[in-house]
């Protein structure tokens, strides 16, 4: 009879523990910050262990290991909204915060840093905070295009005739592809965008990323390609026959698309306190100028930072954007780019 009690025992034991994995509770050390990041381990580790050092604050970062991270980490949260388990996210790119924001899953916040980011960076509700951003750049291998006059400088080159075949892009469903795409359609409106992305379609050879678009430009596969500038800058540092342009530059002309990491608060996360010290420190004017200078070339944001990415000219022309307007469209425009592009191709 003894035994029997004890076996039960134990096979309760068990069964709460299963419970508690699956319900996705971890043990926290006291004070600590669970962060989930999408930029890439090797440029946001060294600043996270910084910000660790400075704020005397623990942290536990999750990097979510699919190719599609973003796409994980967001899917995780919403996941977890009955009872959230991190308090930050790092997002690398914005359409996708725009989503949890507009599912009612982050906490609206003040750090003291969101002061000195431009209007179309920040969320007017302190529910976001962009910062650090890439480029939407034109990709061109000089070998194949050595006159620097018949290079493409503009974004609609991708539906020109003349290099049918001979220019590629990512499928335009996600990352900063998906967020681009949102863009365009939210500033041209549906049907002139819709036309300008079916020409593209009909003209241009699709890829998975935009790494593997940089790629094969710079592997001679392609005249050009429409990726990111830290991809782009890839094979540009390791010295690849390849340029970069940042396109639509002249008077008339929408300007380059910039798409920024951003920072929000998990709503009802164990420590909200503590996300927002991270913030400040995150949104540091050392943070972006680190990841200015660095492998990635990120472009700093703050009004206050005065250091300039590495591979931004001296004079740029921003595409004027509104994020949130872009967002709040994007199921009728994920729609379209799914007939467009269909995942089959």
């Amino acid at each position: 009879m003894k035994r029997m009690k004890r076996k039960s025992k134990s096979q309760l034991s068990v069964f709460v523990a299963v419970i508690l994995l699956v319900g996705g509770c971890v043990d926290r050390e006291e004070g600590e910050v669970v962060v989930l990041s999408a930029l890439d381990r090797e440029f946001s580790a060294p600043i996270f262990a910084d910000a660790e050092h400075r704020l005397d604050l623990p942290l536990r970062i999750k990097y979510d290991v699919e190719s599609n991270k973003t796409v994980g980490l967001a899917n995780q949260i919403i996941r977890n909204r009955q009872r959230p388990v991190a308090d930050l996210f790092w997002n690398n790119e914005i359409l996708h915060t725009l989503r949890l924001k507009n599912l009612g899953l982050l906490q609206c916040v003040s750090p003291i840093r969101a002061t000195q980011l431009p209007g179309p960076f920040v969320s007017a509700t302190g529910h976001w905070f962009g910062f650090a951003a890439r480029a939407r750049v034109l990709i061109v291998n000089t070998d194949l295009m050595p006159d620097a006059n018949s290079r493409p400088q503009r974004f609609e080159e991708l539906a020109n005739k003349a290099f049918a075949g001979k220019c590629t892009l990512a499928r335009p469903l996600f990352g900063t592809s998906a967020t681009h795409a949102a863009v365009m359609f939210d500033v041209l409106g549906d049907q002139s965008a819709e036309k300008l992305y079916r020409s593209i379609q009909k003209n241009a050879v699709v890829q998975g990323g935009n790494k593997q678009v940089a790629q094969k430009v710079a592997a001679g596969e392609f005249l050009f390609g429409l990726t990111d500038t830290d991809d782009a800058l890839i094979e540009l540092d390791s010295g690849q026959p390849v340029t970069i342009i940042f396109p639509n530059q002249g008077v008339q002309e929408l300007g380059t698309l910039l798409i920024p990491n951003t920072l929000c608060v998990i709503k009802n996360g164990p420590n909200t306190p503590g996300a927002v010290r991270l913030i400040n420190q995150l949104l540091s004017a050392e943070t972006e100028q680190r990841l200015a200078m660095g492998p990635s070339g990120q472009i700093p944001l703050a009004i206050d930072v005065a250091t300039k990415s590495r591979v931004v000219p001296s004079s740029l022309k921003v595409m004027e954007v509104d994020f949130e307007s872009a967002a709040n469209r994007w199921q009728k425009t994920a729609a379209a780019l799914k007939s467009i592009f269909p995942l089959g191709q």
